[in-house]
């Protein structure tokens, strides 16, 4: 048997030559933590945002909310002071300090806008969040003398937002640590309507306030005005004066003891939202706003509730 050798192989043909490619680099990755500033911006519109809807919200559908669990509140514990006696029937109470503001010291009840609100000492814009406000510097319903009696017209319920469909020779009750009064009305005015008759001496008078104009940019004052219908009360002595009522409890009063909460709760929003910011770049944006929208949802309602301090009391 005789072997064969395999035939040669044939010759390969060299390549073109061409121009050298050089080795694509990897693309450098981003260092953890790298702030990224469109990121960054978002957040902050998103921030500030979430503190408008919030001011909106608090003085909207919360602060409605918030009002019904208030007058449920004031209205147990005027009923528990009237139980035991111990209700004020004037500016000071059974010590002979001034009543504390927020107090409950009086029902009103107006049948024709189904209207029951306790009142409350003072008008600051605090206390109108919560309620009816009686004004420091005149008697209760019912006594010698003019009443006022302040409510919002639009924010937190609104509990003075319909007093405009009242009408002359209508009648509504106070409620009050001396009993049960009951007023007429005379007329509902604004600025530059006539004023009503002055008041005779030995008399009494009820005076209902509020805002007037769009919701929540009011342009004015409406006025209701109420005299007495049967036998006025004794009052007490008022240390109190006109003189010495602030600004802030005055008809479209600011209250300005609100600024330093106002920039304590925004000190800690600003923290929390740099906070939120760091959770972003680092964990994720899903993962950091479900960690943060709730932390900076009650700090932003906490901002809103000293802003709505720094807006007219009556709105």
């Amino acid at each position: 048997m005789t072997l064969t050798a395999p035939p040669p192989a044939a010759p390969q043909e060299p390549a073109p030559a061409g121009p050298a490619v050089a080795p694509r680099k990897p693309p450098r990755p981003r260092r953890p933590g790298r702030p990224d500033a469109a990121g960054a911006y978002g957040t902050a519109l998103l921030i500030l945002a979430a503190l408008v809807f919030g001011l909106l919200l608090d003085i909207g559908p919360i602060g409605d909310v918030r009002h019904a669990r208030d007058r449920e509140t004031s209205y147990a514990a005027l009923r528990k002071d009237l139980a035991e006696g111990t209700i004020p029937v004037g500016q000071t109470d059974s010590s002979g300090t001034l009543v504390r503001q927020g107090r409950p010291v009086a029902l009103l009840t107006i049948p024709q806008l189904g209207l029951k609100e306790v009142v409350l000492e003072g008008t600051t814009s605090g206390v109108l969040a919560t309620g009816v406000g009686h004004r420091r510097d005149t008697p209760l319903p019912g006594q010698a003398g003019t009443s006022v009696l302040m409510g919002r017209q639009s924010g937190f319920g609104g509990p003075f937002g319909h007093l405009s469909e009242l009408r002359p020779s209508e009648t509504f009750t106070v409620l009050t640590g001396q009993g049960t009064q009951t007023f007429r009305v005379l007329d509902v005015r604004r600025a530059g309507d006539p004023v009503p008759p002055a008041l005779a001496d030995g008399a009494a008078r009820l005076v209902l306030v509020t805002a007037d104009g769009p919701a929540f940019t009011p342009d004015g004052l409406l006025l209701v005005d109420a005299d007495l219908v049967g036998k006025v009360l004794p009052a007490p002595a008022r240390p109190l004066g006109s003189d010495g009522l602030a600004a802030a409890e005055k008809p479209m009063g600011i209250d300005p003891s609100a600024w330093v909460p106002l920039v304590l709760w925004a000190e800690a929003l600003l923290l929390a939202a740099v906070g939120v910011t760091l959770a972003r770049l680092r964990w994720g944006r899903w993962q950091a706003w479900i960690c943060g929208v709730p932390v900076l949802g009650a700090l932003g309602l906490s901002v809103a509730d000293q802003v709505v301090r720094l807006l007219p009391n009556l709105i």
